[in-house]
């Protein structure tokens, strides 16, 4: 009845914890000892672990529950353990596939935050909607310095990145100052009319809507945008929000043929993207969709180089890529950044990508671990939901066979591994271990 909670290093960025000192003592007052290794930057301090009865320690060698958010390095690993993090490898994700077979090697379980789900395939244990949160903050700060640096001065550009407020209601205070000063001078001439589209309608979205629609906006529909040319009046009080779902984003290949979302999601190969001929209309796009490769692009590189090259003004300014899947379904999002440094410009002339937010080509805000702009929040959501699994996974046997495991079907279906072999819904990701044992030098981390 002991779990360790590793602390999170892979970058500076990363203070979130996936129990939070509240849920700690829960534990700890029915029997479960809670290990943690001793951290500078986790968003709660050790003494607040300490205070909850927890105990600080480098050494978790005797936790057969390791708990973590982001990837555990190889060299940690220990055989025959349970561990339960975000592994990156549900995709085939190469870069992590080395990881993955040193865990088979092992003969350990490994349990995927992003996998465990309901009957109905939904997430029940995510950071996603505070990815929205920090991607939509991010992006209108980009939004105003974009317009700031062309020499028009607006009120977005008083909108700092997310982790400078230090809190969302502190950001929302701010965003809710902005809103009075649309509602007293308007928005700038040159912004309007202000179109800011979300693909997708999940927890990312729906985070990054929240942002929004603080501000003063009405609601459109895509097809609005494609038949109604006097749909925005010529108010410069209100923003225009536009939710993109698959059947907007996309069209089967034989005209003959009806969209149906169960078959696009089975067989994507029998699809083509439609969504460019949304974005002459858009000032922003916040991309909040899974994708993977068998799957239309949203945006390619020769519809950028052909729209560039025609005119340089573009109304596209910025695009807030939550998901960011380098060259996924954006395909100009070429690297993932930081929180510090959040925003290149993609210039679909030269391929060329500069940081910052001046040059021609969209802003393209791509940090890939947002949620970590709002630790604490993302925390205590995250925290709230996993305490609850948390006696099940420390008592169960591991020894028995796989049919035989007493733990909750949610938890069985995110078990990628158990006792070091892939359960048959992962079965799939034999074909990139494969992969990565012949080419091991195609597999370096970025």
């Amino acid at each position: 009845m002991r779990i360790g909670i590793r602390r999170e290093d892979k970058n500076e960025w990363e203070a979130r914890v996936p129990l939070i000192p509240n849920d700690v003592k829960k534990l700890v007052s029915n029997g479960i000892e809670v290990i943690l290794q001793p951290s500078p930057i986790r968003i709660f301090s050790d003494q607040e672990y300490i205070d909850a009865g927890a105990t600080i320690s480098e050494d978790l060698s005797s936790c057969p529950l390791i708990l973590a958010v982001k990837e555990i390095p190889i060299n940690f690993i220990e055989k025959g353990k349970t561990y339960v993090f975000f592994s990156h490898t549900i995709k085939g994700q190469d870069y992590n596939m080395p990881l993955l077979q040193k865990m088979m090697d092992v003969k350990t379980q490994l349990i995927d935050y992003e996998r465990i789900v309901n009957e109905n395939g939904q997430r029940l244990i995510f950071f996603g909607r505070h990815a929205g949160l920090a991607g939509m903050i991010d992006s209108l700060w980009a939004f105003g310095k974009r317009f700031e640096s062309e020499g028009v001065r607006n009120p977005f550009s008083k909108i700092k990145k997310t982790f400078e407020y230090r809190g969302l209601d502190k950001a929302q205070v701010q965003i809710g100052k902005i809103v009075d000063e649309i509602r007293r001078n308007g928005i700038p001439k040159e912004m309007r009319p202000l179109v800011c589209g979300f693909s997708g309608y999940g927890n990312v979205s729906q985070g990054a809507q929240e942002i929004f629609d603080i501000l003063p906006h009405r609601g459109i529909s895509p097809q609005d945008l494609l038949t109604n040319k006097n749909l925005f009046d010529e108010s410069k009080h209100i923003l225009y929000k536009v939710v993109f779902k698959e059947s907007d984003l996309v069209e089967t290949k034989n005209s003959e043929d009806k969209f149906e979302l169960q078959d696009y999601y089975d067989n994507p190969q029998k699809y083509k993207s439609k969504f460019e001929n949304y974005l002459p209309q858009l000032s922003m796009l916040m991309n909040c969709i899974y994708w993977d490769t068998p799957y239309p692009r949203l945006i390619t590189l020769d519809y950028l180089k052909t729209a560039w090259t025609e005119s340089i003004n573009q109304k596209l300014k910025v695009i807030g890529d939550i998901s960011c899947d380098i060259d996924g379904a954006i395909q100009c999002t070429v690297k993932s950044t930081e929180p510090g440094n959040p925003v290149y410009v993609y210039s679909p002339l030269d391929s060329s990508v500069n940081d910052g937010v001046e040059g021609i080509g969209p802003v393209i805000m791509a940090v890939d671990n947002l949620p970590c702009e709002l630790a604490e929040e993302a925390s205590k959501s995250f925290s709230k939901v996993l305490v609850g699994f948390i006696p099940q996974l420390v008592s169960a046997d591991y020894n028995v066979v796989f049919k035989d495991l007493k733990l909750p079907n949610e938890l069985r279906k995110g078990m990628i591994l158990y006792r070091g072999k892939l359960t048959s819904e992962y079965k799939y990701l034999e074909k990139y271990l494969l992969k990565s044992s012949k080419n091991p030098q195609d597999f370096q981390k970025p």
